[in-house]
């Protein structure tokens, strides 16, 4: 089952920064896709993926990252 998560992400400026935040998260079991939203500083990843594996995946790729509760 697909579910999409919100992130905050630190740091994302372009679409190399994107195309980085991709190949880290693609590792991850259950990814399917994300978006990202670079003026915001958001990010909504969607498959059946864990939230703090996301989270990890991201910040080792230089864009600290949480779980949006909003």
């Amino acid at each position: 089952m697909s579910v999409t998560t919100r992130f905050h992400v630190q740091g994302m400026k372009c679409d190399g920064c994107v195309s980085r935040a991709n190949e880290a998260l693609r590792t991850l079991p259950g990814f399917e896709s994300a978006r990202f939203d670079l003026k915001g500083g958001g990010a909504e990843v969607t498959g059946d993926v864990d939230p703090q594996a996301v989270c990890e995946a991201l910040t080792r790729a230089g864009y600290p990252a949480v779980v949006n509760s909003g």
